[in-house]
């Protein structure tokens, strides 16, 4: 069965000076303010932008993936911790993810680690819809 999952964004003013804010609507967790200078400064100043909330579809979308493969082969991980960086150039737009991994796999080692890595980063769901992006990947077993 399908499910779909909802968001809006109400925004406000002109781009550079405007300001909004996107609630979570299907889970009901919250409303976070977005604003043009958390895209594009170093400092988000307590606000989200679209960049970073990509970055967490992706490595939460990422781990389940990854977990799965992992389980599939007989290799259940401990944990998986993933780190999505999402690069956002003004006049460009999305230039680039990277997706850190650290994981806890027991009976694995690191290329078979680093493989099935590679295989759910080019096959999770959000990896699939950002196919216009380059996506790369570090992998770590500890």
């Amino acid at each position: 069965m399908a499910a779909t999952r909802s968001a809006h964004a109400v925004w406000e003013g002109d781009l550079l000076k405007g300001s909004g804010v996107v609630t979570l609507d299907s889970s009901g967790l919250g409303s976070y303010p977005v604003s043009w200078p958390a895209r594009t400064d170093e400092a988000a100043n307590g606000r989200t932008s679209p960049e970073e909330l990509i970055a967490a579809a992706h490595s939460s979308c990422f781990n389940m993936a990854f977990s799965n493969g992992l389980a599939k082969a007989g290799n259940t991980p401990t944990r998986l911790e993933t780190k999505a960086d999402v690069t956002f150039q003004p006049g460009e737009g999305i230039t680039g993810i990277h997706l850190t991994v650290r994981g806890e796999v027991p009976g694995l080692d690191a290329d078979e680690f680093r493989s099935m890595a590679e295989d759910a980063k080019k096959n999770c769901p959000v990896s699939q819809a950002l196919t216009g992006t380059t996506i790369t990947l570090t992998a770590e077993l500890v």
